[in-house]
């Protein structure tokens, strides 16, 4: 897996963008402060800039060092979620401008697997995340359907986790600083 985290890393910090394993389905990613590498991900997708992409961290210091409030609440939903949950943050900071809504709200999830835990903490930032299909196009459960345009489409795939099990996206929850929660996605 070392091996694998260092050739992913070294992509990332030259701005480019990875096919990788998540802890929730197959993900196209970047580093969450490249605005460049963010516009390659919107073109590869062919999916319009304001449609908002997630973010993963490695654990809740990073969580803090890239959203300005954090509500309490969000700690507790963490803590007790039973399956990876994304959640909807009012203004965050340090992260490209391209990747905030136009309501300045970010997605942000604190991710478990091993792997995305290892690599975002070694690159010492949040990495994006947006599930490994064209715009429009169902979201891949496995590694083996995930098109061959994606595929030739980003400047590194990691070899870890392709054998794994099929998968589904995160639960999403939006919370405003006045604490209040909305269920975007179960």
């Amino acid at each position: 897996m070392k091996a694998e985290i260092d050739s992913a890393l070294t992509v990332l910090k030259k701005g480019g963008i990875i096919l990788y394993p998540t802890d929730t389905v197959w993900g196209i990613g970047c580093d969450a402060t490249n605005s460049e590498a963010i516009e390659k991900i919107y073109a590869l997708k062919s999916r319009h800039e304001s449609k908002s992409l997630i973010c993963l961290v490695s654990d809740f210091k990073m969580l803090n060092q890239y959203v300005e409030q954090i509500p309490e609440v969000a700690y507790d939903i963490l803590k007790y979620a039973a399956s990876p949950t994304t959640i909807v943050y009012d203004d965050p900071i340090r992260v490209a401008e391209n990747l905030i809504a136009a309501d300045n709200t970010l997605a942000i999830r604190v991710v478990q697997d091993d792997f995305c835990k290892q690599l975002i903490g070694r690159l010492k930032r949040p990495i994006v995340s947006t599930s490994a299909n064209i715009s429009g196009q169902p979201t891949p459960a496995t590694f083996s359907e995930i098109s061959k345009e994606v595929k030739e489409g980003v400047d590194h795939i990691v070899n870890w986790g392709r054998n794994k099990g099929a998968s589904k996206p995160s639960a999403i929850i939006r919370l405003t600083k006045d604490g209040q929660v909305e269920i975007i996605r179960k």
